[in-house]
């Protein structure tokens, strides 16, 4: 079918009833998580001695359940289309492993001068590159999971080995050569493999295997007809269950420190919406169609909370101020995720998507739901 894209209200229109409700779900699971902290005070303990080689089990539970079923609608055999889009993989590589984690620094500099372990906490937040959440984020907004299964692969890779570097550089170099205070980290490179292991690894090569077998088993009408509409909404209980256990672990921290938790949330919100609305606008002044730009802004705009907050409480201590500045990350960025996704959709009429060879228009027309 030709044309321009549908206005977004018609997508929004036919989403799942879950999808549909998707605000109000997480509005609900962080409410929860605040209740369990108030009236169990001892629950993050509990939570923090439920660790694996400095793993939490129950966090990775949820963000195992939550990326597994939408690992498993990418389409697999499709992938080498995206590693040959030269331009997509290139303004990728630069949003994310250089310009958003200067960002994130400046911002850091600009609201935070004055309390250094928020600072150093919210640099180390900039510099963990998103590898898990984000693909919910893109899957609810319509974004290519094929583009989006590749830049998070490829975000792991360059996360293993430039996390340090660009720690050192953030933290002690740059500061030294602008006449700013300093800070000395060791970042330990265990932890970050191991973090992409977990996170990245599992879901994907159990995403993998369920597409590979199902396909050849029973064809891929059956696959995606059947047996994807079973495995969707898993997805979403994931990531309630995620949303629930972080705001139950540090519940008591934002809600005795709520001032705190306000002046480090200003930068981070900042952080989001401009990264993600500068992404979306480039990759459509680069004519790279809706999905590939919704992907891109995503994958820039998303932060491995994860890897954040287990090397700042490695490095600092659990009760750092460089690990509360790591767990406010992600309560402000998934319900500024959700708005995002929202927004996106609405700014669907602007784009025009083109396929792969890049030799005709398509409109895309059917939503993609958890």
């Amino acid at each position: 079918m030709q044309g321009a894209a549908p206005d977004a209200a018609p997508v929004v229109a036919r989403l799942s009833l879950l999808d549909k409700f998707l605000p109000a779900w997480i509005l609900g699971a962080m409410a929860l998580g605040l209740i369990i902290a108030a009236a169990a005070p001892g629950i993050g303990e509990a939570v923090h001695a439920a660790e694996v080689a400095g793993v939490s089990v129950p966090i990775a539970i949820g963000l195992l359940v939550m990326m597994y079923p939408v690992l498993a609608k990418v389409r697999y055999s499709e992938a080498h289309l995206v590693l040959q889009d030269r331009k997509l993989l290139v303004t990728s590589l630069v949003i994310n492993w250089l310009l958003a984690p200067a960002f994130m620094f400046a911002l850091a500099w600009i609201f935070l001068p004055d309390l250094p372990e928020y600072r150093t906490g919210l640099i180390i937040v900039g510099l963990a590159r998103c590898i898990a959440m984000v693909l919910i984020w893109n899957d609810l907004a319509c974004g290519s999971r094929e583009a989006a299964a590749v830049l998070v692969g490829v975000n792991s890779i360059f996360q293993v080995f430039m996390f340090g570097v660009l720690g050192w550089f953030y933290l002690q170099l740059l500061p030294a050569w602008l006449g700013l205070e300093t800070t000395s980290a060791q970042f330990s490179i265990w932890t970050i493999t191991l973090s992409v292991l977990v996170f990245l690894g599992i879901p994907l090569a159990a995403g993998f295997l369920t597409r590979f077998v199902g396909e050849r088993a029973k064809g891929r009408t059956w696959y995606e007809e059947r047996l994807l509409p079973k495995l969707g909404p898993w997805a979403l209980y994931g990531l309630l269950f995620t949303i629930v256990v972080l705001f139950a672990l540090q519940g008591d921290q934002v809600l005795s420190q709520p001032l705190d938790v306000a002046r480090i949330a200003v930068p981070l919100l900042i952080y989001f919406t401009v990264t993600f609305i500068a992404s979306m606008a480039l990759g459509w002044m680069l004519r790279m169609g809706y999905e590939r730009s919704t992907t891109l802004a995503f994958t820039a705009a998303g932060n491995n909370f994860e890897l954040a907050i287990a090397v700042s409480i490695a490095t600092f201590g659990a009760t750092s101020g460089q690990a509360l500045a790591g767990v406010v990350g992600p309560l402000i960025e998934v319900p500024v995720l959700v708005g995002l996704v929202y927004f996106a959709l609405w700014a669907r009429k602007f784009f025009r998507t083109t396929d792969a060879r890049g030799d005709r228009i398509i409109a895309h027309t059917t939503p993609t739901t958890l």
